[in-house]
């Protein structure tokens, strides 16, 4: 509930601010999610994968490899099944339907938080799972993590909905939405690594293979466009700071 807590509260500032969000500020909310969420793949879910396959000796990497490619792949066939459109963007991704920009704008934020709900999940099954790698800490932080990266989306999607003619409520609440997917990912990801405790270092890097694939195919190039690019840049290095201090310091 922490990473939809922070969608929620960036949601609600459409209810606080007047004018939408600037180019710039888009660019560096961007930059700053990206940062957060490649710290996040490699501290909290690659690494540890790798740990966890020590006793394979030179082929440890091999369930994390695995599990990456796994983890990208599967957002790649959400992108190609699931219609959405990007913020900013006035051409629509996925199969052609009958859907509102609303809705498909909603979908494409939705589309980031399933991987940073299945990385949640994970972390804290492999913590009740007893397992020496992953700690209540650094569970949390990494809960925590994601929901200061959700903490702008939140307000990306919300505050360029109000611009499309929506009004505040349905601005916030189709913001909220597109971060509930987080708990209930986090819940079924959960259960199912209960159940495959072995299949836990595979599952850790699926989520990081997932959140990378969003951050390369999506924030990066909405961080870079138009003028002043390095802001984004910035940003991003701010984002991936904060998380790996988090990560290292309290996890």
């Amino acid at each position: 509930m922490i990473p939809f807590l922070g969608t929620a509260l960036g949601a609600a500032c459409v209810f606080f601010m007047k004018k939408s969000l600037g180019d710039l500020v888009q660019r560096a909310l961007a930059g700053f999610a990206a940062g957060v969420m490649v710290a996040a793949s490699i501290w909290s879910l690659l690494i540890p994968a790798i740990e966890q396959s020590e006793d394979m000796g030179e082929l440890s990497f091999l369930p994390a490899f695995i599990g990456f490619w796994v983890g990208v792949l599967f957002l790649l066939l959400l992108d190609h099944l699931i219609p959405h459109l990007h913020v900013g963007s006035n051409q629509a991704e996925g199969p052609k339907s009958g859907l509102g920009r609303s809705t498909m704008m909603v979908l494409a934020v939705t589309l980031h938080n399933i991987p940073e709900g299945m990385a949640v999940g994970v972390m804290y099954a492999g913590f009740l799972a007893g397992n020496a790698q992953i700690t209540a800490a650094s569970a949390l932080v990494l809960s925590l993590g994601i929901a200061i990266q959700n903490f702008p989306e939140g307000a990306i999607i919300s505050m360029p909905l109000r611009a499309e003619g929506e009004s505040k409520g349905r601005a916030f609440w189709l913001g909220v939405l597109s971060g509930a997917v987080e708990p209930i990912g986090a819940v079924l990801t959960l259960l199912a690594a209960q159940l495959v405790i072995p299949a836990l270092p595979y599952l850790l890097s699926f989520a990081a293979g997932a959140m990378l694939y969003v951050v390369v195919e999506e924030l990066i190039p909405e961080m870079s466009q138009g003028k002043h690019s390095n802001l984004g840049t910035i940003f991003f290095a701010a984002g991936f700071s904060v998380m790996m201090t988090l990560d290292v310091a309290l996890g």
